[in-house]
C-alpha cells in the first residue's frame, strides 16, 4: 500500500468535518415488541489521503467516528467506526464500519449529483455477498443476524441528512427492518 498526498476526494470531500444533529429517529426490536428513540449525534469525517491497492487501485479515503445518544436518558446507544472511499476510476463508493458488537460491514455503491449540487452516496451490503458483504460473530449470527444493510446518506451545503435499514433476524421477528435517520448541520 503507498499512499499519496495530492488526493481527489470527489464526492466525499462534502462530507470533512464535524457534523452534529439532535433530530435521529431510530426504530429498532425490542423482545416485547418495538421501541423507537429520538437521538442525537456527532459524526467527525476526517481525511486519510489516498492509498494505493495491489499497485493498481487508487482509493481516496475518509476516516469517520460515529457517537449516538439517546435524548430521553442521554443514554450512548451507539459508538462506530470506519471508512468511506472512492474508487474514482470505476465511480464507486465503498463504506466499510464495525460496531462493538462484534460486527463488520463491507457496503458499496456509488453517487448522485443533481443540478443545484446536492450529493447523494447509496450503499449497500448483505451477508453472504460475493462483493458487499456483512461478517458478524458467532452470537449474533445465532441470535440476532444482521442479514442486510443499506445506507442512503445526502450532502447540501451544510445540511447532511441519512435514512439507512439494518435487516435482522432477532427475538421473534425475521426480516425486521431496523431504521434509523437523522439530519445533521457542518459544525464550524
Amino acid at each position: 500500500m503507498t499512499i499519496n498526498n495530492f488526493v481527489d476526494f470527489g464526492p466525499l470531500q462534502l462530507l470533512i468535518g464535524e457534523w452534529t444533529g439532535s433530530k435521529g429517529d431510530d426504530r429498532s426490536p425490542e423482545p416485547d415488541g418495538i421501541e423507537e428513540n429520538a437521538y442525537r449525534e456527532t459524526i467527525r469525517f476526517e481525511p486519510i489521503r489516498e492509498v494505493t491497492n495491489a499497485e493498481e487501485q487508487r482509493l481516496a479515503v475518509l476516516q469517520y467516528r460515529q457517537i449516538v445518544h439517546r435524548i430521553r436518558d442521554n443514554k450512548q446507544i451507539h459508538d462506530q467506526s470506519g471508512y468511506w472511499m472512492w474508487d474514482a476510476v470505476n465511480n464507486q463508493i465503498i463504506h466499510t464500519f464495525c460496531i462493538g458488537r462484534g460486527i463488520a460491514v463491507v457496503a458499496g455503491g456509488s453517487f448522485t449529483e443533481t443540478e443545484d449540487r446536492e450529493f447523494t452516496l447509496t450503499v449497500a451490503a448483505e451477508a453472504g455477498g460475493s462483493e458487499w458483504t456483512i461478517q458478524q460473530a458467532p452470537f449474533l449470527t445465532e441470535k440476532a443476524k444482521t442479514t442486510g444493510f443499506t445506507m442512503s446518506l445526502t450532502v447540501k451545503g451544510d445540511t447532511l441528512s441519512y435514512d439507512q435499514t439494518t435487516i435482522v433476524d432477532i427475538y421473534n421477528y425475521k426480516q425486521f427492518e431496523h431504521t434509523d435517520k437523522s439530519t445533521l448541520t457542518r459544525k464550524l
